[in-house]
């Protein structure tokens, strides 16, 4: 059963369309001299607060910082840990930018968020889950089994 959905921007709850519209603004502050692929991500955290992020690249590449990870790293240096939302924009217009791997990951360890993914023009919003793009994820729930 898919947990995925397609919506429409102004559809959603006004803090939601909040977290969307700060990760389309932190997106331009991308550095991605590399790639030219401007990423901006905001995280909503249980007790409102919003945290941003924008991918930072490196010519050696693995050095690279994905939107998603460099919003997780600024709320969890704040003290936050638990997350109601995650948003991820990138710059291809009507195509979802959705997390890598790696941010799949990153996002697993706080929990099955829910994940809102769009392009700049916020028309239509895929909805979706943490554990719809990373089923089974390696992580605190399951670690123990896996050893």
């Amino acid at each position: 059963m898919s947990t995925e959905e397609i919506v429409d921007f102004t559809t959603l709850e006004p803090v939601i369309q909040t977290l969307i519209k700060k990760a389309v603004a932190v997106r331009e502050y991308s550095y991605s001299p590399y790639s030219k692929f401007k990423v901006g991500a905001a995280i909503l955290c249980d007790d409102g607060t919003i945290f941003t992020g924008c991918n930072v690249e490196n010519a050696a590449y693995p050095v690279t910082t994905c939107a998603e990870r460099t919003a997780i790293v600024k709320a969890v240096s704040e003290g936050k840990r638990k997350f109601k939302a995650i948003t991820v924009i990138g710059d291809q217009g009507t195509t979802f930018t959705t997390p890598c791997g790696f941010c799949r990951q990153a996002i697993a360890e706080f929990g099955d968020t829910t994940i809102y993914l769009t392009g700049p023009e916020m028309k239509t919003v895929l909805k979706t889950t943490e554990s719809s793009l990373l089923p089974r994820a390696f992580g605190l729930g399951n670690a123990e089994e896996l050893h």
